[in-house]
């Protein structure tokens, strides 16, 4: 017996297939379209694009006269070779770069590094009257809390360039691009990493919050120190000394947005040490890298508990392993200052329109 107002529907199995068949299509069309809605909206991860190369060249630049630009001061007065970009970034059309500031009124754009001028901007800045339609490109990679009197230079600016995602010309401290598939055991030399963790630290505040949480891990954990106020370490043996470690302390000496240097991409993976990471949140550290492939302190409820961690990791073969799969497909690249140089270069070639930026401290701070 059924409910008055209802009926039992009697349907034979090859009449009502088909109808199930059209009803089962149906909801993997949908499912696929929202799944595929939702790929399209979500962050993609950085790490799986890659940052050492333009995407395609610079269409009809070479039948006009290289864009001319003036390095206005070494970064940090340190002079570095200058590469023909065509070179070491395919894809780009040269630049013609130069140190020379007698040139400056005949130049395209001028690159400013902001540590040489950062102490008296407005009299160390390039002169006035600007060259009409010349750009200038302020460039650091130095975080903002290492960045004096930004205020200073509302207006002078027409580009960004520094380590932020969000510059005109972003220039990462390190990227990750294919390489061709090898297994990781024959890369990873277990047998030479017969020490757990190193630490390279040169500027030494006992305030800071990485000197206050490696104070708190210290009980708990031996990190073999280096650095100015430790044991000291030329940077000529510096590769070679750390790849003995498993584990490295890449610890940043401000927090910041996007803010991840060396201290991962050289001092931690060229030595192919898994990074123990302290700096912005683990999901700005996923933008740059597949999640295992570093350690976050912010997973860990306490230093104790890291330690903990890393010692049970240190006998666990197969779970250390883990931290170098990402390896058998991908290879780490570090930055240079030819290359963010030649990165200008191609950023100017693919938008030549003028804009200023009204406050770099607005934005950087």
């Amino acid at each position: 017996m059924y409910p008055p107002g209802c009926a039992k529907v009697k349907c034979s199995w090859h009449h009502c297939l088909p109808g199930l068949l059209l009803q089962l299509l149906l909801a993997l069309c949908f499912f696929s379209y929202l799944r595929m809605s939702q790929e399209k909206h979500k962050p993609k991860p950085m790490w799986v694009s890659e940052l050492g190369a333009p995407s395609q060249a610079t269409e009809g630049s070479s039948a006009h006269l290289p864009l001319r630009v003036l390095l206005w001061t070494w970064p940090f007065n340190q002079p570095v070779a200058l590469s023909r970009c065509s070179e070491l970034w395919p894809g780009t059309a040269d630049c013609q770069l130069t140190v020379n500031r007698s040139e400056y009124p005949q130049v395209d754009a001028v690159l400013v590094h902001h540590r040489e001028f950062s102490h008296r901007p407005q009299m160390q800045l390039p002169p006035s009257p600007r060259p009409p339609g010349q750009r200038w490109v302020w460039f650091s990679m130095e975080s903002p809390s290492n960045c004096l009197k930004l205020k200073d230079l509302d207006g002078y600016f027409n580009l960004t360039m520094s380590y932020r995602r969000d510059s005109d010309i972003f220039m990462p401290y390190g990227w990750l691009e294919p390489w061709p598939s090898q297994p990781v055991e024959t890369l990873l030399n277990i047998s030479a990493k017969t020490k757990l963790v190193a630490w390279v630290v040169s500027n030494w505040n006992t305030d800071s919050i990485r000197v206050q949480y490696y104070k708190l891990l210290k009980p708990h954990l031996q990190v073999d120190v280096y650095g100015r106020f430790h044991t000291p370490l030329p940077h000529a043996l510096m590769a070679k000394q750390l790849s003995q470690y498993k584990f490295y302390l890449a610890f940043e000496n401000s927090l910041h947005p996007d803010y991840i240097t060396e201290k991962l991409w050289k001092n931690a993976l060229q030595a192919w040490a898994v990074p123990v990471v302290l700096g912005p949140s683990r999901v700005n550290y996923e933008q740059f890298l597949p999640p295992k492939a570093f350690i976050h302190v912010e997973d860990f409820q306490s230093p104790k508990d890291l330690a903990q961690y890393l010692l049970a990791l240190d006998k666990d073969y197969a779970s250390y392993l883990n931290y170098f799969r990402w390896r058998e497909t991908l290879r780490p690249r570090s930055f240079s200052w030819a290359l963010m140089f030649c990165k200008a270069c191609w950023k100017l070639q693919q938008e030549p329109r003028y804009q200023t930026v009204p406050s770099i401290a607005s934005w950087f701070q």
